[in-house]
């Protein structure tokens, strides 16, 4: 996805039509697109002869992101879970896992980052009505997994912002949701977490629309990514004007609602009533 929304950006400063950058390596204005949506494997000879197209002469260019097309062609961990993931999520997985930085408002349920295992197991238990124990399982495996990443060497920064109405809506029974409120309350003191709730009690806001991720990678050349999920997909934005609306959303949201340690106060009364 990285490479292929670089090779795209690329193309489209060129004013180089799918058509020809296909012809030129030899292939279909399809493949192409595939390339771009990241939904292909990558041959180094082809993106060397899209890069030679594209006019990028600059050899650390090229061999930034010929190191891209490498690793884009490595199966990552998430992989063996495919059996059990829409298909449109090891896209999300693997973004997520190179991200520097990692920026959501959540409104239905507490961030898939930040929920305990019993929360997960409820979350997904609902989500999955019908699947075995044994799948329910290997998907919370997968999200207990994801969470190691915000903790490791090279944690990215996590801002988010969770509307109350994810906080107040019960997955699981009450011992459950008291877990998950303690979990927030300690997570949010992590230094590499900002962790927010906008109340019920502001009324309407910026996130009229829903949940978004917006996500940003550590080489300055990689364009940020929206993330929409949807019933049956998932939408990847990267234009800029797409992004930039987005972030001045966030930020609205961010703005308006309690800061970090007031959000804290509001976590343990939760816990409280709870």
């Amino acid at each position: 996805m990285l490479l292929g929304s670089q090779l795209r950006r690329l193309r489209e400063a060129r004013g180089i039509t799918r058509e020809a950058a296909g012809y030129s390596i030899r292939a279909s204005e399809s493949k192409i697109s595939r390339m771009e949506l990241g939904r292909v494997s990558f041959k180094p000879r082809d993106v060397e002869d899209l890069l030679t197209l594209y006019g990028i002469t600059d050899e650390a260019e090229r061999t930034s992101l010929l190191s891209l097309a490498k690793e884009a062609n490595v199966a990552g961990w998430w992989h063996s879970y495919s059996d059990v993931l829409p298909s449109w999520f090891p896209t999300y997985v693997g973004l997520e896992g190179a991200a520097s930085l990692i920026r959501v408002y959540e409104v239905q349920f507490v961030h898939g980052l930040l929920q305990t295992e019993e929360y997960a197991r409820a979350v997904v238990r609902r989500g999955m009505q019908g699947a075995s124990e044994a799948d329910v399982e290997r998907r919370v495996a997968l999200r207990m997994e994801r969470q190691k990443h915000l903790v490791s060497e090279n944690a990215p920064d996590l801002h988010i912002v969770l509307d109350e109405a994810a906080l107040r809506r019960p997955y699981g029974d009450s011992d459950v949701m008291r877990g998950q409120l303690q979990h927030l309350i300690e997570i949010s003191e992590q230094p590499n977490v900002r962790l927010q709730v906008m109340p019920f009690s502001f009324g309407g806001h910026a996130g009229e629309s829903g949940a978004f991720t917006i996500l940003s990678f550590p080489e300055s050349d990689l364009s940020d990514v929206v993330y929409l999920e949807q019933l049956t997909s998932a939408l990847y934005l990267d234009k800029p004007e797409d992004v930039a609306q987005y972030e001045r959303t966030l930020e609205e949201i961010q703005h308006d609602g309690p800061g970090p340690d007031e959000s804290r106060d509001l976590l343990r009364g939760l816990l409280q009533l709870t």
